[in-house]
């Protein structure tokens, strides 16, 4: 029986809403973050060692979020995830990517590594986050200069909030089983970002355009925005391969898993307006 669950990236996108959904469900989960400053928060920076006794102690299953600032994610959380499993945890759930397969880079090794060494795990794959619209790295230029820049062309998202990206985490967290399996995660539609810049538009009464850069312009910017060049330059990568299709596709996986439909980018953006409100 699961009890008692380590939500890592506690305070970020997907781990407060983890948090929040597994509180609605009758637990206290302790929420891992590198500044605990509120009750049931613990310590933890999957760089620093000694962290990993305080924060996995007494766990039975943990969310793995990995660390933003490294392209190397198994490299980076080997050492805890060995501990976590010297701690004595046998569940673990991750939070991956659709467009990286088992065995690829970034959270890809991570995947590979609990097949090889974990009990019982579950990785989410979900496509790219609506969340980069109204708090990442389009928002500022949603809002400042009503311009969406990518290099995904006229490529289609399968784009998924991150709420419902944490219901399936926590369902999966606090089932008496999971199947040791992946799942690739989206929302009902795969729409472009032509299409979210005429949603934008309508709901903000001005117009909201898609402006198509270079693979390299893109990973510039997010240089620009203060992400590592091994990082920037992997995430326009990622643009550049929607472009030819990659993430061109639909899942039920959301409510197969948690019987819920996944929402809609109409109603996020009209549920999430005032964030590009000047």
């Amino acid at each position: 029986m699961i009890n008692n669950i380590l939500v890592t990236g506690g305070t970020g996108k997907t781990g407060r809403n983890v948090v929040e959904q597994l509180q609605q469900q009758g637990f206290i989960p302790r929420i891992a973050t590198r500044n605990p400053m509120a009750p049931d928060t613990v310590r933890f920076d999957w760089k620093d060692p000694s962290a990993f006794q305080d924060a996995f102690e007494g766990i039975d299953a943990v969310y793995l979020v990995a660390p933003t600032d490294d392209f190397d994610s198994l490299g980076a959380m080997q050492n805890g995830l060995s501990a976590a499993l010297d701690a004595g945890i046998k569940r673990f759930v991750l939070l991956s990517a659709s467009s990286l397969e088992e065995g690829g880079p970034m959270m890809g090794a991570v995947h590979a590594w609990l097949r090889e060494n974990a009990q019982q795990w579950a990785v989410l794959r979900p496509s790219w986050f609506m969340e980069n619209l109204s708090e990442g790295q389009h928002r500022n230029s949603i809002k400042m200069e009503s311009t969406i820049y990518s290099a995904t062309q006229h490529g289609r998202i399968g784009f998924i909030s991150a709420q419902d990206i944490a219901r399936c985490a926590a369902t999966l967290l606090t089932s008496p089983q999971v199947e040791n399996n992946d799942h690739i995660l989206t929302g009902p539609e795969a729409i472009s970002y032509d299409h979210i810049a005429e949603i934008l538009s309508r709901h903000l009464g001005k117009t909201i355009q898609h402006k198509c850069v270079s693979t390299a312009e893109l990973a510039k910017r997010f240089r620009n925005l203060g992400y590592p060049e091994d990082y920037a330059d992997g995430i326009a990568a990622m643009d550049e391969a929607i472009s030819i299709g990659s993430e061109n596709h639909i899942s039920t996986n959301v409510k197969a898993i948690t019987g819920i439909s996944p929402v809609s980018m109409n109603t996020f953006v009209q549920n999430n307006i005032e964030a590009w409100k000047n």
